[in-house]
């Protein structure tokens, strides 16, 4: 059953991989990069990893992917261009897929890496808490880079944000010192009308 649900989410997870690069509208993208999140925790869990399979969730799927999605839509993206720059791209993304498949190939395949030289992780207990092991490495032996990505992260964030605030000609927009500085005179005009007589 374990080698069933691995193949099968191992296929979707490449599917849904080849279909991120190779779809034309960027929105179809970012949600097929979902369903590689998707994919990728029941691996996880597979692995007794069941924190990183939650975190891949809640944190990719909840967040990320929602900032990628609105950021996306707020572009403006011209499809066309895009089109263009695959094509003309084309040569260089198939000779980086080629050296990072030979790179791959070389480290699984190597004496020092080989996944014949390491045997099977031993089972642990229920009682066993992959979280706790997990912190306890991350924030002693990679604290640093653990700071360096939390930063990483930061300006992203400032990135993305400052991509969507652009002001556009055409639009209308709402200006709250504007709003907050008017008079209450200023709010109401009454004009008076003088009444006609009916004849």
């Amino acid at each position: 059953m374990e080698l069933f649900v691995f193949y099968f989410f191992s296929v979707l997870l490449v599917v849904a991989a080849l279909m991120v690069i190779t779809v034309k509208n960027p929105v179809s993208a970012a949600f097929y990069l979902v369903l590689c999140f998707f994919s990728t925790a029941p691996i996880w869990l597979l692995l007794e990893a069941e924190f990183l399979a939650i975190v891949l969730v809640l944190v990719y799927v909840g967040a990320v992917m929602v900032l990628f999605l609105f950021v996306v839509m707020m572009l403006d993206i011209n499809i066309a261009t895009l089109r263009k720059g695959f094509v003309n791209n084309l040569p260089v993304g198939i000779a980086t897929a080629i050296a990072m498949f030979a790179t791959m190939y070389m480290v699984v395949s190597s004496d020092k890496f080989g996944l014949a030289n390491y045997a099977a992780p031993e089972r642990k207990g229920a009682d066993f808490s992959n979280i706790e092991q997990l912190g306890t490495v991350l924030y002693t032996d990679y604290i640093l880079q653990f700071e360096v990505a939390a930063v990483i992260l930061l300006v992203a964030i400032v990135a993305a944000i400052s991509l969507t605030l652009r002001r556009r000609p055409n639009t209308k927009h709402q200006s709250i010192d504007a709003q907050v500085a008017i008079k209450s005179t200023e709010r109401l005009n009454v004009v008076k009308v003088e009444s006609q007589e009916k004849k």
